[in-house]
């Protein structure tokens, strides 16, 4: 049975790593006898027990080489190897190369998967069926990705089913951090051949309660360590967007992108208009906002969002069945954590792009409902597709 992950403040006496000290010397990345960029074997940094709970990294490989690292606390992408036009692979998602700098990280969510309710709710506080429920305030004076203890401090149950399939599951209990509900989750990650990290959730309830699953890999598409993502190109379907307070919470309002530092509806520069003045981009210190999506259908994937490194010529794709999309341009990343490569993680060194519905929504009735009862599923996949 997994437990939430205590207080950082008490974890010297809870959790036992297996390997204590980081190595000074060699970093993670390392050549392989083809010449092209490899991350060393992983492992020993993630095999331990946090609460009791068995904690590893698992590797998922597909015949064009991929490969995905993921361990099973905070349901994680440790890392993502990409082959270049060259046939370099190229880590596309920053990490950690040991367990216990995830636990004491500045930036809790590097890699996870989030839940139960991704993005912000205004003051942690929403109502259902004339009930109000009250979740913790952990991004004052908002709840963000599902209060202090979110999914991200979770030791998933864990089933590597073949080479390319990793199936996590974990009971999130009733009134954890404030939901209601026993909420049984399970999140499969599949590597395709056809170089697709495909995530797919589920999750059932016995009270009405409120779901909104997503996962938080940073990427750089260039490679870990490779500068800033300012020079990335970015498109994203979408005619419109969520505008924020200064707090980062919806108005309500959905406007369009057009004639706005917002419109990506062609591939634009990241970092062509992100220091503009422009109110939203100083409500969010850059970019850190939903786009709606363009739909023209309601259940099945339709594309999202495209992305190409400046300087690898990696190109990713993102398609969702969800109706938003969160571009976070790594605004709050501040120098304080290394990454496995032996670099810190400076500012806008990384992007997410975060499928969702809209943030805040229990709060915003002409948002899609976030709503699930008792006898539904919740389902949602989301696709990440890469190419040179």
């Amino acid at each position: 049975m997994n437990n939430y992950l205590l207080s950082a403040l008490f974890l010297g006496s809870t959790i036992l790593f297996a390997c204590n000290n980081k190595s000074s010397s060699p970093s993670a990345q390392t050549e392989d006898t083809s010449g092209r960029t490899a991350i060393a074997d992983l492992s020993a940094g993630f095999d331990t027990t946090i609460n009791g709970n068995e904690v590893r990294l698992f590797t998922l490989k597909n015949k064009n080489n991929m490969v995905a690292s993921l361990t099973n606390y905070g349901g994680r992408i440790v890392s993502l190897l990409v082959p270049d036009s060259s046939g370099k692979l190229v880590d596309v998602v920053v990490g950690f190369d040991r367990v216990s700098d995830y636990v004491t990280s500045t930036e809790p969510y590097f890699g996870a998967t989030i839940g139960r309710y991704g993005n912000r709710i205004a003051k942690g506080s929403f109502i259902i069926g004339g009930k109000t429920y009250q979740s913790s305030i952990n991004n004052a004076p908002n709840m963000l990705h599902g209060g202090k203890m979110g999914f991200q401090n979770v030791v998933w149950d864990a089933e590597q089913t073949n080479d390319q399939t990793l199936v996590l599951t974990y009971l999130s209990k009733d009134m954890e951090e404030g939901f209601p509900g026993n909420l049984k989750v399970k999140v499969t990650y599949t590597l395709t051949d056809d170089n697709e990290l495909k995530i797919d959730y589920e999750a059932t309830t016995d009270k009405i309660t409120v779901v909104n699953l997503t996962n938080h890999a940073f990427f750089n598409l260039n490679g870990e360590g490779s500068g800033n993502i300012l020079n990335h190109t970015l498109e994203v379907n979408a005619d419109k967007y969520t505008p924020v307070d200064t707090t980062l919470i919806p108005t309500g309002k959905i406007l369009p992108v057009d004639g706005t530092p917002f419109d990506f509806r062609k591939m634009v520069v990241i970092g062509k208009r992100i220091n503009e003045e422009n109110e939203q981009l100083k409500n969010g210190l850059g970019y850190d906002h939903n786009f709606v999506l363009n739909r023209s259908n309601t259940n099945g994937l339709q594309a999202a969002a495209t992305v190409t490194g400046d300087k690898s010529g990696i190109t990713m794709q993102v398609l969702t069945t969800e109706p938003g999309l969160q571009f976070y341009s790594g605004n709050f990343m501040q120098s304080k954590n290394t990454f496995k490569s032996g670099v810190k993680d400076d500012f806008r060194t990384a992007f997410c792009l975060e499928t969702q519905h809209f943030p805040d929504s229990p709060n915003q009735p002409s948002f899609p409902s976030t709503l699930l009862k008792p006898g539904e599923t919740y389902r949602s996949t989301s696709v990440y597709k890469f190419s040179n």
